[in-house]
């Protein structure tokens, strides 16, 4: 049962229950309360928002309302109810409700949609009747006359109402018709003959049997009523009805008379519009776009949730504002009119139908980015526009944040090239190699700058000195360190200390600065006596290198005690030697060779070198080292490495 009048708008409220918690989640909250209700009740448009549903709709015996959202929720099926709504003077009004569930993100948070349909309860004002006393003295030839006039009047009134397709009817005191016109064969396809001398309420829906009894009660003529029928074969039809009482002089009611006129497909229309305007616009509220639509004048029409977040102006406040004005920074606004106007006078956009980014105004008239698409519609003979709205002000930090980060990346790159340029200068260059002995070394590096280093030099013409170094970390510090370990050993290179002594030297020279820095080095020193065949060596905690002897096909670790440098100021290297002979071959080595790990997550592993060295012992360095890094390659599966691998191969010849 709808309202007697057709309202221009519907009247509409939104609530929100949230069913995930306990008891205490009831009653639902309000949500939204569009203009047309919030006028209804006599609220403010914003007024209601959050307040309790039952601020409207209070609960009660008769207005079961827990009931009749959860019996929407678990039917699906939309409930119509006729209930007492409180206005913001807490005066009760009589209405349908009619509720519809609406899709969330939040299952547990269910949304209703409320459509009020007011009862017309107010007294429409009487007819005033025609003060004619001097009808009774009329003569019966003159009032015949009359008579006959009104007949023919009336008569030619039903003629016209057949033609364009109203039902014309009659009805007695008790709402029993005792006239019926042809057209309610079309209408509800009975005949007059088959509705005369029935009750009204036979033909009505059950809901509006109950409901239409208010008016026949109450002998007030009514207008624009909307009754729905049961069609003869069972559809529903929905017509407009207005009933006049008719009276004597005594004010008795002798008779009801009035007209219906089929507004069903009228009706669906208008259903499917509410329907569609409620779709479109639940789509609008719930878009993470902010969208404004604009009119040709420049002046906002809507305006969603969204655009109130990003902008800081509530729908209210923006629509009927010039867009220009609110949302646009003042240098911009010259521009944006001149493109409103070229594109009314000659359709020519050159920002419409795309992408675009451009500069925003909040409330608090803080710039921001955003990223606009802007499309143009016509209505008839004038455009609207609708914007499309994103904030990128965090994209736009993060692409700045991305863009310091490469030009950081970049500048690091070139410093770690400069870097690893350096280191590799700081290598010999080329092999030594005479009648006594032969000594290379290679360094694989990583992809970063690590601390790797090696060496070997002659201390006259009966002495060689190799070291091999690791310095912990992979950046530019560990290259740095490893510079400075450099230049310290070459600077004492003359001296005829023994290694044992260099180590403690060197270990002193930079303990100071490893210690404020956090880093360690690993090192081996060697030195080879030429005319004797004897080796002299310490250890500083680095792995030890292997001496391989073919002739007794052995392979011994020359390992001795010693720290690590860098971690105490006093420390004891012990310093050992060993005979060497034609044949014998060392291989020096960094951590990274015996850590690399392989597919199945097992090391590369120092059983693995010394197979090596017994397989290829009588090779020369270079082949050696080339056939170490190939085989370790084949294990990683891969051709780099998160750590330098450095090798140096001494031979005895």
């Amino acid at each position: 049962m709808q309202q007697p009048n057709e309202f221009p708008k519907a009247r509409i409220v939104i609530v929100e229950w949230d069913r995930a918690g306990d008891v205490a989640a009831w009653p639902p909250r309000i949500k939204h309360v569009n203009a047309a209700a919030a006028e209804l009740l006599g609220f403010e448009e914003q007024e209601l928002a959050d307040q309790s549903f039952h601020r409207l709709c209070p609960e009660s015996e008769e207005q079961p309302w827990r009931q009749i959202f959860t019996q929407l929720i678990e039917t699906g099926v939309d409930q119509s109810v006729i209930a007492g709504v409180a206005t913001r003077a807490n005066r009760m009004i009589k209405a349908q409700v009619s509720l519809s569930r609406l899709l969330t993100q939040v299952p547990e948070r269910v949304a209703i949609l409320m459509l009020i349909q007011e009862f017309n309860g107010k007294q429409l004002a009487e007819i005033d009747g025609v003060d004619a006393p001097g009808i009774a003295g009329m003569g019966v030839n003159v009032c015949r006359d009359v008579e006959s006039a009104l007949v023919e009047s009336e008569e030619r009134f039903r003629q016209m109402a057949e033609m364009t397709g109203e039902w014309l009817w009659e009805q007695d005191p008790g709402g029993f018709y005792i006239y019926c016109s042809t057209a309610v064969k079309q209408i509800l396809g009975y005949s007059p003959d088959q509705v005369v001398g029935r009750h009204y309420t036979e033909f009505l829906t059950a809901q509006d049997k109950a409901e239409q009894q208010f008016y026949a009660a109450s002998q007030q003529p009514f207008y624009s009523l909307i009754n729905h029928y049961q069609h003869k074969d069972g559809h529903l039809v929905v017509t407009e009805s207005t009933g006049l009482p008719i009276t004597d002089a005594a004010g008795k009611l002798l008779k009801w008379r009035g007209v219906d006129r089929d507004i069903t497909v009228r009706k669906q229309f208008q259903d499917a519009l509410i329907e569609s305007e409620k779709r479109i616009r639940l789509i609008i509220e719930s878009s993470l776009s902010a969208i404004v639509i604009m009119d040709s004048y420049g002046i906002i029409r809507d305006w969603n949730r969204q655009a109130e977040q990003i902008f800081g102006w509530r729908r209210d406040e923006a629509i009927g504002q010039r867009l220009d004005e609110l949302i646009i920074p003042e240098r911009f606004r010259k521009a944006h009119r001149l493109g409103l106007d070229n594109f009314l006078r000659g359709g020519n956009g050159s920002i419409l139908n795309r992408l675009i980014e451009q500069t925003a105004l909040r409330r608090d008239g803080a710039e921001f980015p955003i990223e606009l698409s802007i499309s143009p519609l016509k209505e008839g003979n004038v455009f609207i526009f609708s914007g499309f709205i994103h904030d990128i002000s965090a994209r736009k930090a993060a692409e700045q944040q991305i863009r310091q980060a490469q030009v950081k990346l970049a500048i690091a790159r070139n410093e770690i090239d400069i870097a690893r340029k350096i280191q590799a200068t700081l290598s010999p260059s080329t092999p030594i190699k005479n009648r006594h002995f032969e000594v290379l070394g290679r360094c694989l590096p990583a992809d970063q700058v690590g601390g790797d280093y090696y060496d070997y030099f002659c201390r006259g013409d009966r002495h060689l000195d190799m070291v091999i170094a690791d310095v912990s970390g992979h950046s530019i510090g560990p290259a740095l360190f490893m510079v400075e370990t450099r230049s310290a050993i070459r600077a004492n290179a003359a001296g005829v200390e023994s290694p044992a002594v260099k180590l403690d030297q060197l270990n002193r020279f930079l303990f100071e600065d490893l210690d404020k820095s956090d880093f360690f080095i690993t090192l081996f020193y060697l030195q080879y006596d030429i005319d004797n065949r004897l080796i002299r060596y310490a250890n500083a905690g680095h792995p030890p290198p292997l001496l391989y002897k073919p002739r007794q096909n052995a392979c011994l670790r020359l390992d001795a005690d010693g720290l690590i440098v860098g971690v105490n100021q006093q420390v004891y290297f012990e310093e050992k030697s060993l005979p060497i002979e034609h044949g014998d071959l060392i291989l020096f080595y960094t951590d990274g060779l015996i850590e690399a790990e392989g597919g199945q997550g097992d090391f590369f592993g120092i059983d693995r070198v010394e197979s090596l060295l017994s397989e290829y012992c009588r090779e020369t360095p270079d082949t050696l080292i080339n056939v170490c890094l190939e085989r370790l390659k084949q294990f990683c599966r891969t051709d780099s490495f998160s750590d330098d691998i450095t090798l140096m191969v001494f031979k005895c010849l």
